[in-house]
C-alpha cells in the first residue's frame, strides 16, 4: 500500500518534471539567475534525483557521461558559454525516470523501513527526502518561468488527469 502511494506520487512528480523541462523556452535555457543558468538548476535537481532517491552511497553508481566535477553544485558558477544541451538533460531525465520506475517496481512496503546497503537512512526517508528536495528545486524554476514568460507550467493535483497532447502544458 505505501509503496503504491509512493509510486503514484513519484509518477506524477516525474510527469511534472518532464513538463517543466519542456516549458523552459530556448531563450531562457542559458539565462542566469543569481549567476546560475536555468539548465544548471535543472541539472542539480536531476542529479540529486538520480543519487538520492534510491541510495546515494551505492558503490555501483556512475555519473552521467557529461558530468564534470562541480557541475551539480549550485555554489559553483559556470563559466560564460558553459552549458548542457536540452537533449543531454532530456536523455538524462529519461534514464532517471526508467531507473526510478524499475526501483519502485521491485519495492515492497516492508523494504521501505530498511536501509539500503551502505546507508544509515531508510528507503522511505530517502524517497520522502528526495521528493521534498526535488519539488523545492522545481518551484525555483517555476518561479523563473512565471516571472519571465507570464506562463504557469501545469502541475497535477491528486486526482487530476494527465493532459493529452505534447508537452509543455500550461494553465489557461
Amino acid at each position: 500500500m505505501l509503496k503504491d502511494d509512493l509510486a503514484f506520487l513519484t509518477g506524477r512528480a516525474l510527469w511534472e518534471t518532464e513538463n517543466l523541462m519542456a516549458s523552459v523556452p530556448d531563450d531562457l535555457w542559458d539565462k542566469r539567475y543569481d549567476g546560475i543558468p536555468t539548465w544548471k538548476y535543472l541539472y542539480h535537481m536531476l542529479y540529486s534525483m538520480d543519487r538520492w532517491y534510491i541510495n546515494p552511497w551505492d558503490p555501483g553508481y556512475r555519473d552521467p557521461a557529461f558530468h564534470r566535477q562541480g557541475l551539480n553544485d549550485l555554489n559553483i558558477v559556470p563559466s560564460e558559454g558553459e552549458t548542457l544541451s536540452r537533449e543531454e538533460l532530456k536523455g538524462y531525465f529519461r534514464s532517471i525516470r526508467e531507473k526510478i520506475e524499475t526501483y519502485l517496481d521491485g519495492l515492497t512496503d516492508g523494504m521501505l523501513g530498511e536501509c539500503p546497503e551502505g546507508s544509515d537512512l531508510s528507503r522511505m526517508r530517502l524517497i520522502a527526502g528526495q521528493l521534498r528536495h526535488w519539488h523545492r528545486h522545481m518551484g525555483i524554476v517555476y518561479g523563473f518561468l512565471i516571472r519571465d514568460t507570464g506562463k504557469w507550467p501545469y502541475v497535477l493535483n491528486m486526482r487530476g488527469e494527465v493532459p493529452d497532447g505534447p508537452m509543455p502544458h500550461y494553465y489557461d
